[in-house]
């Protein structure tokens, strides 16, 4: 187990040093912020969905690794995603982070390298900004997410 937990823990930083998607898009229709005051993130997420689908999806902002890593890593995963299959994929990393209800980790592929985070409760509010920024954003709601 130690050495998957090494090998999370490089997936993360990697994600922190090098986010992918860390821009925002030239066409934007749908964007939300996001802000943990427990830890300083910052997070402004664009979305450019078109017939229901994500097109593509950037972020900018500031936070730690777990928040960075968490936003880099959700972005790569919406693409192609239907509107119902981000909200799905939501309620399954969601699950898998605070270890509330059955969890199929497998499910989620790369994005399970957060699984370790439920063991840290802090850490939760970390990984799911971007997330709860990301509902906010499909929601076309106006004012900012706050994990408080």
């Amino acid at each position: 187990m130690p050495d998957l937990r090494e090998l999370y823990q490089q997936v993360i930083l990697d994600h922190h040093k090098r986010p992918r998607n860390f821009r925002k898009l030239a066409h934007v229709n749908r964007s939300a912020e996001g802000f943990n005051p427990l830890c300083g993130d910052k997070i402004n997420l664009y979305l450019e969905v078109e017939d229901g689908v994500v097109k593509d999806v950037g972020f900018e902002g500031s936070g730690c690794a777990i928040s960075t890593a968490s936003a880099s890593m959700m972005t790569e995963s919406l693409k192609g995603k239907t509107e119902a299959e981000a909200r799905a994929l939501f309620e399954q990393f969601h699950k898998l982070v605070t270890g509330n209800g059955e969890q199929d980790a497998s499910k989620l592929g790369k994005l399970a390298v957060f699984s370790g985070v439920r063991d840290y409760p802090v850490r939760v509010k970390c990984a799911v900004l971007c997330w709860h920024t990301m509902k906010a954003a499909l929601d076309e709601r106006k004012e900012t997410v706050a994990t408080e």
